[in-house]
């Protein structure tokens, strides 16, 4: 994705594209400072700039095309020699130099090869284009690390928020006396009202288009609970303790059992 961004350097404003994590800076906007006529492709045509591209490119490009390299290199600094951008880049597949369309219509360069371009507006304008370049990563930098600590404390707010919605959610209320008076046709959901304050039937009335049933939509603390109530409820069932009062006890160790688990460090380690 594109990212658009300018700086000004000595009273001339310059844009810089960058793409992929890499800054394209505009020489079109650089020329501007320049006194005199001076084309981008009469810097193209020095001998020293062409050995200076062509090495970045052998540092950078994978794909850079040295046979015809060679054959621009030795044609550079004649009087009868002249190349374009688009032709230097569609010759030798280079990547340090490209010409846009468009929005952001122009030749813009890889900032290490704008920096070697700004010596040929003057050593001045080079100094202080190296300068605003850094003052705008700079700036860039701090911005992200801004963005990161907020992101850092929207986070930290947010899995409270997350936590206590699970503690209102996860936690069963207790029993109204309705509830604890009436008779449920299997010890199954016995459970599952002492747990999720809930029939089977009611579950499935409520969620019909969800497939599977309410405790495959438990989460891991509600089964583990549950799997402790079953055992709880064997043996108040052999102490012969009427379903009711069994249903009392349940709920409140199921509230018990729920507010330890999801506190609980250790277990949440294992989760």
């Amino acid at each position: 994705m594109l990212k658009n961004n300018k700086i000004k350097v000595i009273g001339t404003e310059i844009s810089i594209l960058s793409d992929n994590n890499l800054d394209y800076i505009s020489l079109t906007d650089m020329l501007k400072a320049k006194d005199g006529d001076f084309f981008i492709s009469d810097w193209l045509r020095n001998r020293n700039t062409v050995e200076f591209l062509g090495i970045w490119e052998s540092v950078y490009n994978p794909d850079f095309n040295y046979g015809e390299f060679a054959i621009i290199k030795s044609q550079a600094g004649l009087n009868s020699y002249k190349i374009s951008v688009k032709e230097w880049v569609e010759k030798t597949k280079a990547i340090g130099i490209k010409a846009t369309t468009g929005r952001y219509g122009g030749t813009y360069a890889h900032a290490d090869i704008a920096f070697e371009f700004g010596m040929w507006i003057s050593a001045e304008f080079k100094i202080y284009l190296i300068k605003e370049f850094k003052r705008l990563k700079e700036d860039e930098t701090n911005r992200l690390q801004l963005d990161w600590n907020l992101q850092r404390t929207l986070s930290k707010i947010n899995y409270h928020i997350h936590t206590d919605a699970i503690k209102e959610n996860l936690i069963p209320t207790e029993l109204n006396k309705q509830q604890i008076n009436f008779v449920y046709a299997s010890e199954a959901d016995l459970l599952n009202v002492a747990l999720f304050g809930k029939t089977a039937m009611q579950w499935r009335k409520e969620n019909p288009d969800i497939n599977g049933n309410m405790r495959d939509m438990a989460s891991i603390e509600q089964l583990v609970v549950l799997s402790n109530l079953e055992s709880i409820n064997a043996v108040l069932i052999r102490q012969g303790i009427s379903q009711s009062n069994r249903l009392v006890q349940l709920n409140l160790i199921a509230i018990t059992q729920m507010k330890s688990l999801i506190n609980n460090q250790q277990f949440k380690k294992i989760k």
